[in-house]
């Protein structure tokens, strides 16, 4: 598939977008610092290694630290109340937490001050209320870059935080949702009323039902990542904002597979609360097509919030309508 030609402008803020994601990555600390410890995991500014994870983070409690994590299967969780900690893998993609929740929510449920993931892979999380995520976010600000979700109820889940700011960059996010709860579908993202939520050179693929990305944030910035919709089981929007946002979406490369449950739109704004107003949203330089061979007729961005919206150009294959006003 040839790239599409984004308009300069388009391409000019997602440079932007990605050079301040980058910031944000940068101040994780690097694997060469780590302290050399034969335990999985080691808290990096004291060098004392721990069996559990669990206590390598209540060693930092509400002060802010690094914990390094050996490469590996890792069959536990953790619970953050309070601090800063930074979760990196010694070797990126090498350290695998698998099948293990705490609380019933997830492998990591994260309610300090701050956290940042880096280099960790995620799957087969699932808990009784379908529900289960890589991560559970319930407060605090999250960075997570170079990280892989799979094969789980939601990769990253959040209650609500209104002066919180999420960054996602770099990460994979890969046969993740459902819809089998009664509570309602899961999603491969499932972000809440933060204030900010970023994604920026991500990918989204295999979806098993949801959305691929859920927020109710205030502003959301989502950029030069791609939805691969063509192997996703009865899957619905690439993109719902249900609860209208500012920002942008941008540079972004979407296709839309066979089986959909929902196959009315790739993105969705206001179709729920609308808690955010979404005058001045950016959509602008992306890609998006059917998968091949597929006959159908779709719409690109469909609105409810009746916003007025900066709709640029964006390249658009057979099928598609550009927008509706829902």
């Amino acid at each position: 598939m040839e790239n599409p030609v984004f308009p300069v402008e388009s391409r000019r803020v997602s440079r932007l977008l990605i050079a301040v994601a980058a910031l944000a990555v940068a101040a994780i600390p690097a694997a060469t610092a780590f302290a050399q410890s034969s335990a999985p995991f080691t808290v990096v500014e004291t060098g004392r290694g721990y069996a559990q994870l669990q206590d390598a983070v209540n060693a930092i409690g509400n002060g802010s630290g690094t914990i390094s994590i050996a490469s590996g299967t890792h069959r536990q969780c953790a619970v953050q109340q309070g601090g800063s900690i930074a979760y990196l893998a010694a070797e990126p993609g090498r350290a695998v937490f698998d099948g293990v929740t705490c609380e019933g929510k997830a492998a990591l449920v994260l309610r300090g001050r701050e956290a940042s993931v880096s280099g960790l892979v995620f799957r087969r999380m699932a808990v009784p209320d379908f529900n289960g995520a890589g991560i559970r976010l319930e407060q605090g600000n999250l960075t997570v870059s170079q990280s892989w979700f799979a094969d789980s109820q939601q990769g990253i889940l959040t209650g609500n935080d209104a002066n919180g700011r999420i960054v996602i960059d770099k990460s994979t996010f890969s046969g993740l949702g459902t819809c089998e709860g009664s509570g309602g579908c899961a999603h491969s993202i499932y972000i809440g009323d933060y204030g900010q939520l970023r994604v920026t050179r991500s990918r989204f693929e295999k979806g098993a039902g949801g959305h691929y990305v859920k927020a109710r944030a205030a502003r959301v910035e989502i950029a030069a990542s791609s939805f691969d919709d063509s192997a996703g089981q009865n899957t619905n929007y690439m993109i719902d904002l249900p609860a209208g946002a500012t920002g942008q979406i941008t540079n972004n490369w979407f296709v839309q597979g066979r089986s959909k449950e929902n196959y009315s739109a790739f993105i969705a704004l206001g179709a729920e609360d609308r808690l955010h107003p979404s005058d001045g949203l950016l959509v602008a330089g992306n890609d998006a097509r059917l998968v091949p061979n597929l006959s159908r007729e779709t719409v690109f961005l469909a609105d409810w919030s009746g916003a007025d919206i900066e709709l640029g150009p964006n390249t658009l294959g057979a099928g598609l309508k550009r927008f509706e006003r829902r």
